[in-house]
């Protein structure tokens, strides 16, 4: 079945609405932008459902951010409040510690540490706010683990994470967003390589195989199948001790 972007749209409005009904009457939706596809669809979502007085976003560099510029469009396109808080201080004190404490700081963690400070400052905003985080992860990046998690891979509430990339962008025109902001080039905002360089196949492959099944470069399928088995402990709760007092 073709992909129905202005009603997927309509959807994810209705059901952005009844969500925060249930579960936060009022709130406003606090979310981090990147300037990147899907914090600007997500963005652009939250204010068609709540309206842009109740949609707050969040700037996070990491000391020089080369490309804020799209942020700072987004957040003036939709018309939204926002803070820029630089994470470069609490970055460099923590890697610091560790490094002078373990004597070494791996480069993995040196990575992932700047998406999990973005996410403790998005709900040390958002509490400030009376407000609820929102996921920006789609269903591209989660079937192959491309994100950090308990960094962006969490959240209070997710409007894309069964979206495609593909899709993503489709309801990013629909919605009237720039396509400066829609097409620009992924880049993973932890080493500075765009997200195919990292990943070693496209988007569309990957989009394509999510929703068909097929994909026609055998060693590419093999290495998106591996990608998702490895990963998939990330978009699952934390395993718990079945604990039975009766045994």
């Amino acid at each position: 079945m073709p992909f129905d972007a202005i009603k997927v749209k309509n959807d994810i409005v209705k059901w952005i609405r009844e969500w925060f009904e249930q579960n936060g009457p009022g709130c406003n939706a606090v979310i981090g932008i990147s300037g990147g596809k899907d914090s600007s669809v997500a963005a652009a979502l939250c204010v068609e459902a709540l309206g842009k007085e109740r949609v707050f976003g969040v700037l996070m560099p990491n000391g020089t951010q080369h490309d804020i510029d799209m942020a700072e469009l987004l957040v003036s396109h939709l018309g939204i409040e926002s803070v820029t808080i630089n994470i470069k201080d609490a970055f460099d004190a923590i890697s610091t510690q560790v490094t002078e404490k373990l004597g070494g700081f791996t480069e993995m963690s040196r990575q992932n540490l700047p998406p999990r400070i973005r996410m403790t400052v998005l709900y040390a905003v958002s509490q400030s706010k009376n407000g609820r985080v929102v996921n920006t992860c789609n269903l591209s990046e989660d079937w192959v683990g491309y994100s950090t998690r308990y960094g962006d891979s969490v959240g209070d509430f997710s409007p894309l994470s069964n979206l495609t990339v593909t899709e993503v962008k489709e309801i990013g025109r629909v919605s009237g967003i720039p396509d400066v902001l829609v097409d620009k080039v992924p880049i993973d905002g932890l080493c500075g390589k765009t997200d195919e360089d990292n990943l070693g196949f496209t988007y569309a492959m990957l989009d394509k195989y999510i929703r068909t099944g097929v994909c026609d470069d055998a060693e590419k399928k093999e290495k998106i199948d591996t990608m998702h088995r490895r990963n998939l402990f990330k978009l699952q709760l934390m395993p718990s001790f079945p604990y039975d007092p009766e045994k």
